[in-house]
C-alpha cells in the first residue's frame, strides 16, 4: 500500500494543475476558435455564422494597419535584438574586465516588464517632456524627434524601446553559445593566420546555428503577442497608426462590442504562434535516429 501510495502522490500533486491548465488554456483556445465563427457581438451569441467574421476581418483596413505594423515591428525588434545581442556578446567574449557588472547591467532590461519599458520610453520619447526638449535646452534648438506623434513613425518608437528591452536577453543566449564553443578550435585557426572577425564569421557564428535558431524562435513570438508594451508606448495611436493584431484584437473585442471579431482576429494569431513554436518543438523534441 506505502508503495502504491509514493507512486500516485506526485500524479495526485499535478492533477491540479493540469486539470486547470487544460480547462483555461486549451479550453478556453476552443472556445475562442468557436466564437469566431459565431455572430457574436457584445455577449457571446452561438448562432453559427462561418467564416464570415473573418471575411469582415480581412475588409477591415485597421486589420491591414495592424498586420503592416505586426511585419515592420516584427522584423526591425528580431533582427536588432539579434543583431546587438550577437555583437555585445562577442565584445564581452572578449574577457573584459568587470563582465559580470557589463552583463548584469545588458540584461537588467530583461528584467522590467514591457508596461514598464513602454511607460519609460513614453517620457523618453516625448517631445515636450523628453530627449527633444532636453536638447532643446542645451542649447541644440532645431533638434527634433517628435517620431511619437507622428503617425507613419511611431511603429519605429516602438522598435526602439523592444529591441532596448530584448538585446541583452539575446545577449545572454549568445554568450552562453559563445562559452560553450572550443577554444582549441579558434587557436587553431589563429595558428593558420586567420584574423579574429574572420574567425568568428567563419567558424564561431556557423557554430551557433542552434542558438540563433531558438533565439529566433521566442522573440518572434514575443512579437506576435506584443500587446502591452504598444499600449504602454502609444496606446495603438496616433488613432490606430501603431495598432498590432494584439491590441486590434483588444478593442474589437471590449471596446467596440465585437467579441466574434476579436475571436478570429486571435484565432490568427494563436495559428500564426503556432506555425513558429510547433516546428521548433518538433525539432527539438523528435527522436533521432542515433538516439533509438
Amino acid at each position: 500500500m506505502p508503495q502504491t501510495f509514493d507512486k500516485l502522490l506526485p500524479k495526485l500533486v499535478l492533477a491540479p494543475a493540469f486539470v486547470l491548465g487544460l480547462a483555461f488554456i486549451y479550453g478556453f483556445m476552443v472556445w475562442n476558435g468557436l466564437l469566431s465563427v459565431t455572430a457574436s457581438r457584445m455577449l457571446p451569441n452561438y448562432e453559427l455564422v462561418g467564416l464570415a467574421q473573418y471575411e469582415r476581418l480581412w475588409e477591415m483596413d485597421r486589420w491591414h494597419v495592424a498586420l503592416k505594423n505586426l511585419a515592420i515591428f516584427g522584423t526591425l525588434y528580431v533582427g536588432g535584438s539579434m543583431a546587438l545581442g550577437v555583437f555585445l556578446a562577442i565584445l564581452l567574449d572578449q574577457k573584459v574586465r568587470a563582465e559580470g557588472f557589463i552583463r548584469t547591467v545588458y540584461l537588467y532590461p530583461m528584467a522590467l516588464s514591457f508596461v514598464v519599458t513602454g511607460t519609460a520610453w513614453k517620457w523618453i520619447l516625448n517631445p515636450s517632456a523628453g530627449l527633444q526638449k532636453l536638447v532643446q535646452d542645451m542649447g541644440w534648438t532645431s533638434f527634433t524627434f517628435d517620431w511619437l506623434v507622428q503617425s507613419d513613425m511611431a511603429i519605429y518608437c516602438v522598435v526602439i524601446a523592444g529591441v532596448w528591452q530584448s538585446a541583452g536577453f539575446a545577449m545572454a543566449l549568445f554568450l552562453a553559445g559563445l562559452r560553450g564553443i572550443d577554444d582549441s578550435i579558434i587557436k587553431a585557426a589563429q595558428i593558420d593566420g586567420a584574423s579574429l572577425p574572420r574567425i568568428y564569421w567563419r567558424i564561431v557564428l556557423p557554430a551557433l546555428r542552434p542558438v540563433f535558431f531558438s533565439t529566433l524562435m521566442v522573440l518572434a513570438h514575443l512579437a506576435i503577442k506584443s500587446f502591452d508594451l504598444v499600449m504602454a508606448l502609444t496606446s495603438g495611436g496616433p488613432g490606430y497608426a501603431t495598432d498590432v493584431p494584439a491590441t486590434f484584437m483588444f478593442a474589437m473585442s471590449f471596446t467596440r462590442g465585437q467579441i466574434g471579431l476579436g475571436a478570429a482576429s486571435a484565432t490568427i494569431m494563436l495559428v500564426t504562434v503556432a506555425a513558429i513554436v510547433v516546428p521548433y518543438l518538433y525539432s527539438e523534441l523528435r527522436t533521432k535516429p542515433h538516439d533509438r
